[in-house]
């Protein structure tokens, strides 16, 4: 193993999750937005993790500025067994906790130009039932690891009109298990890279008010093993895995001295992918209030609605429709440094799957699940 491989091994171990948004979508990329449930997140523009979402706004910010973050999340996933064939329990909690880190910088080359780096993990899952269960014909453990090397460039047109434009360098790994029917275990494991783009642009329509539009590509990756994620032995295992591109439109509003509002309307294209016969639509909306120039709070309510029905679903993604209440603040300790803080608690819609084994005729997976999240992040950022 070579050292630039070696290095984005540790890079992808480290910057790995299950946060799970829309398929095994994260939206999580930052922890200072997770307490309006990312509501305006290509129109805030409050620190360099305006990279990920939004690269036109690191015109906003200061002449330099470095932003980590970590995001912490919970899944459950509890099949409950209604009918199915076959013999083995009910798999236990298919969740864990996992982490989800990242790093932002921007440098101000003039008062126009802007430059940034980003890392971060766009997509992520990972379920992993006991190896004797009901559904081990299906999935025993599925994990999908990215991570995503973000430079991007900003221009800022005029004093309301900024671009910006990003590159994305993006590695994947595929670990997969199931019983074969004989009662073997076979793990499949698998990466490739591949590149991507992000552009974005912000309109300051006044100084109380900022719309964003943005979008991030889809990356179609060639797998150098094949590999199966429709959880059935019998399908064919392909090389070609085609991960979403995303349309974002934000506002952010200051609606008074104290209070801010803002929005988010976000369509993922994730029928470019075989297994998904739909794509999905994510809206949120929240608010931010000043006590002071210390202290802020912030709350937000998000619906997120899955690319999965419920005919279409397996045990390696039992993802369902979401609504996301979240609350979070900000206290700066200087005018050049601040630490957000924010939670989310994610219902799920009780999610249906009646997936047959057509390798093993006599195992059936029928049930529903019971599922839920909680995420908890925490943001550093300093200017300079």
């Amino acid at each position: 193993m070579n050292k630039m491989h070696a290095l984005s091994a540790a890079l992808l171990a480290a910057f790995s999750g299950t946060v799970l948004a829309g398929g095994f979508q994260s939206m999580e990329q930052n922890a200072s937005g997770l307490g309006t449930g990312y509501a305006g997140s290509a129109a805030v523009a409050d620190n360099a993790s305006t990279i990920f979402y939004n690269p036109a706004g690191m015109t906003r910010l200061p002449a330099r500025q470095v932003s980590l973050g970590l995001v912490g999340a919970l899944h459950n996933y509890e099949f409950n067994n209604e009918g199915s064939i076959g013999t083995g329990g009910d798999g236990g909690d298919a969740g864990e906790w996992r982490a989800l880190p990242n790093a932002y910088l921007s440098w101000a080359l003039s008062p126009e130009w802007v430059v940034g780096l980003g890392i971060s993990s766009p997509f992520s899952l990972h379920t992993d039932y006991d190896d004797n269960w009901l559904g081990r014909f299906q999935s025993v453990e599925a994990e999908v690891r990215t991570l995503n090397v973000n430079p991007s460039v900003a221009y800022k047109l005029s004093e309301k009109v900024s671009l910006g434009l990003g590159l994305n360098y993006q590695k994947i790994k595929v670990d997969t298990a199931l019983n074969n029917g004989v009662g073997a275990l076979v793990r499949t494991s698998t990466d490739d890279s591949a590149w991507g783009w992000n552009a974005g642009v912000l309109f300051t329509l006044s100084p109380a008010m900022r719309i964003g539009v943005a979008y991030r590509s889809a990356i179609k990756y060639d797998l150098d093993e094949p590999v199966n994620l429709t959880g059935s032995p019998a399908a064919v295992a392909s090389r070609n895995l085609d991960l979403p591109g995303t349309f974002t439109l934000s506002v952010w509003q200051q609606v008074s001295d104290r209070w801010e509002a803002m929005g988010d309307l976000s369509y993922t294209h994730w029928k470019v992918n075989d297994d998904f016969e739909r794509d999905s639509w994510r809206f949120a909306w929240g608010a931010a209030y000043k006590y002071n120039e210390t202290w802020k709070s912030r709350f937000g309510i998000s619906y997120d609605r899955s690319p999965l029905r419920d005919g279409e679903r397996n045990a390696q993604l039992p993802d369902g429709h979401r609504i996301g209440f979240s609350i979070g603040g900000q206290y700066k300790p200087s005018q050049n440094s601040a630490l957000d803080f924010g939670y989310t608690y994610q219902w799920m819609k009780n999610t249906r799957i009646d997936q047959a084994q057509a390798a093993v005729p006599v195992t059936r997976l029928k049930g529903e699940y019971d599922a839920g999240g909680h995420l908890l992040g925490v943001q550093y950022t300093q200017s300079f």
